[in-house]
């Protein structure tokens, strides 16, 4: 028996633009867009009636901005995954992204390949960068680091609160690794890792696994 298709709303201000990525996505099985929006307000009121599991969001939205929506849109639909897709090659905008909850960000000069496996990534919880921004990653978050320096006394260590094997989990999240790849890593079952992200994630206050990534980035900077 086939899985269902992967629920997807489709939010981006340029109609013809919209409809061409509509129509591209119709030729994957595997995918189903279930809505279309070309404002914030618009894309939370679907993302609240629809529950998409995943939401194909462009930054530059009239009057708010993609980033600017995203806390809203994930209240509205709280299991959604959120994968940015956009023309901006901002470092800033790619860190207020990842900051604000989303779990990836491409390019819309992503070939159909490309754009299908990161929305199936995402479907799982799993990130995804376009080559061109993968890259920036590293500079986005150190800008920030950079900036928090200032301040007059420094945060704690929020990764003190892990036990040294939820930090070693949230490490190889970090590179990007997959449960599996960890489970095959640690040497231990797939389901142990589940649980030791959950419990991480609990322990950090963070909803996804790319907002540990991004965390365990800004401490390295």
């Amino acid at each position: 028996m086939n899985a269902a298709p992967i629920r997807v709303l489709v939010v981006d201000d340029h109609t013809l633009f919209r409809r061409g990525l509509i129509a591209l996505l119709a030729t994957q099985p595997q995918l189903q867009v279930v809505g279309e929006a070309g404002d914030a307000g618009g894309a939370e009121r679907l993302a609240a009636e629809l529950q998409p599991q995943v939401v194909l969001l462009d930054n530059h939205l009239p009057g708010v901005s993609g980033v600017q929506a995203l806390p809203a849109l994930k209240a509205a639909a709280p299991s959604a995954q959120v994968l940015m897709l956009t023309m901006s090659e901002s470092e800033a905008d790619l860190g207020a992204a990842l900051r604000a909850g989303a779990c990836g960000y491409l390019l819309k000069t992503a070939d159909n390949q490309e754009l299908t496996q990161a929305i199936e990534r995402a479907a799982r919880g799993v990130s995804s960068f376009s080559a061109e921004m993968a890259g920036k990653l590293a500079t986005a978050f150190r800008h920030d680091a950079e900036a928090a320096s200032t301040a007059a006394a420094p945060p704690p260590d929020p990764l003190s609160t892990l036990s040294p094997r939820e930090r070693e989990i949230v490490d190889l999240i970090a590179r990007g690794d997959s449960n599996k790849q960890i489970a095959r890593e640690l040497g231990i079952a797939e389901t142990t890792v589940k649980i030791h992200v959950q419990h991480l994630l609990r322990k950090l206050d963070l909803d996804s696994r790319v907002q540990a990534a991004v965390l365990v980035t800004q401490q390295r900077a």
